[in-house]
């Protein structure tokens, strides 16, 4: 095993255990409901970041390739940022909308920016 997937069992073994203590607190009136679920999905869009800012440091051959990776590094943190950021502080109806459409536009942006490439590159 690689230190890059230990990396990503820990973010999925400490997702996991927030989840369950959470809802313990929760069976104990310690927090309600809607503050597991914000806490829960809070920490998918922190994990979304957090793989957004491992993405340019992965090793890749070409020029292109790494600045594709930048691109999409950067929009993946941005976009897992805001987020969390929505489920952190909006009600949940706008929160699911404004945070799966900032992950849809950072899809896009890289996505765009990888066609930009490809186009730029047939072009010359």
């Amino acid at each position: 095993m690689n230190k890059e997937q230990i990396g990503y069992l820990a973010w999925a073994g400490g997702i996991i255990a927030v989840a369950l203590a959470a809802t313990f607190a929760r069976k104990l009136g310690y927090i309600d409901g809607d503050a597991v679920t914000r806490l829960v999905i809070g920490l998918n869009g922190l994990m979304i970041a957090w793989i957004g800012n491992r993405i340019p440091k992965t090793f890749v051959p070409n020029a292109r390739a790494q600045q594709a990776n930048r691109v999409a590094g950067w929009s993946l943190v941005l976009s897992g940022l805001v987020y969390t950021g929505f489920f952190v502080f909006a009600p949940i109806q706008i929160a699911v909308i404004g945070g799966c459409g900032a992950i849809v536009a950072g899809m896009l942006v890289t996505f765009g920016y990888c066609l930009s490439l490809r186009k730029r590159k047939n072009a010359a």
